[in-house]
């Protein structure tokens, strides 16, 4: 059993949905966007790459394409079914969400999403296509800053009334396939209360399932993540930040049934672990020093190097923890 496991016995888990059997669907390009060029840096363990190779045929379940019987394991545990195919394919991870999942910059800020390949073997490339002050619309769409009649803000759309979609999207569509993942966490910014950023529950929901079901037709596997929370704290305890995107994250997830890991509980847990609360001054600031000066950047959201390393060991303590597929993968 993990520390992790341990330390965060309070945390709400969901369990990936059931059912085995040959996946359906076929991949392909999507979005009308050619592929972005490839590239990759050297790392630990696994590659950070741009986007790559075209979609392929769907699978079902969770476990990774190879690991078990037709079309994926039952509970998505990636263990060996009946008629195995071999070692473990190579795979990607496409990650989409906020500031706090970037690359970002050393020291800082830093986000999870830019300490993850470290964390996996060398048949897993990152592509972390978070960008800073996202929600998930401005990251999808081109968003107007004037708001619809149903307090939604309005889309660029094209001739024939769609919205137009941002090229990050259709480039990881163009090269998702057959046995990736794609992991989704925003809810920080989509609470503003004026446009482009503001999304309501309803639309931050059908959003996270129209990206599930792009990446299921090709044959991936969506990944639901609550947004991580910033360090706030009741006397010595620390508290969540993030509200109802946390249960709007969950309801997605029930929704569409797609696997949610829990982040911001599991922030919460290690925050605690680590005796941040309370914090010196009241909030945290350029001049913060001790531990949690060394996990936060000047403000009490955005992570350093080596908060943004923990926040990551979290994600991975979470997928051994609820056994999804990709965890074969790991270091």
């Amino acid at each position: 059993m993990s520390w992790f496991t341990l330390l965060a016995l309070a945390c709400c888990t969901a369990s990936e949905p059931s059912g085995g059997g040959t996946g359906a669907g076929t991949g392909g390009a999507g979005g009308g966007a050619s592929p972005g060029a490839s590239s990759s840096s050297a790392g630990t363990g696994s590659t950070v790459a741009s986007t790559g190779a075209g979609g392929s045929t769907g699978a079902g379940g969770d476990a990774p394409a190879g690991a078990g019987g037709s079309g994926g394991d039952p509970g998505g545990t990636g263990g060996g079914g009946s008629g195995g195919m071999g070692p473990l394919p190579n795979i990607t991870i496409w990650i989409a969400g906020d500031s706090t999942v970037a690359n970002g910059q050393t020291p800082c800020p830093a986000g999870w999403g830019g300490q993850l390949a470290a964390l996996f073997d060398e048949r897993v490339t990152v592509v972390n296509s978070a960008v800073g002050g996202r929600s998930v619309r401005t990251w999808l769409y081109n968003v107007q800053t004037a708001m619809d009649s149903a307090g939604e803000c309005e889309l660029d759309r094209d001739s024939s009334g769609e919205p137009l979609l941002q090229d990050r999207w259709t480039r990881m569509l163009d090269g998702m396939k057959r046995g990736d993942y794609l992991f989704i966490q925003f809810g920080i910014n989509d609470g503003s209360r004026t446009c482009d950023r503001h999304v309501g529950l309803d639309a931050f929901k059908s959003s996270y399932g129209m990206m599930a079901l792009a990446a299921q037709e090709r044959g991936a596997h969506p990944v639901f993540v609550t947004p991580v929370s910033a360090i706030a704290c009741n006397g010595s305890t620390a508290r969540g930040t993030r509200g109802e995107y946390v249960t709007a994250t969950h309801e997605a997830g029930e929704e569409h049934g797609v696997p949610v890991i829990d982040l911001h509980e599991h922030s919460v847990a290690l925050y605690n672990t680590l005796g941040f609360c309370p914090v010196p001054g009241g909030d945290v600031s350029g001049t913060t020093g001790g531990p949690v000066g060394e996990f936060f950047c000047d403000d009490h959201t955005h992570f350093a190097r080596s908060g943004a390393e923990q926040i990551a060991r979290v994600v991975a303590d979470a997928l051994r923890d609820q056994e999804l597929g990709l965890a074969a993968y790991l270091e």
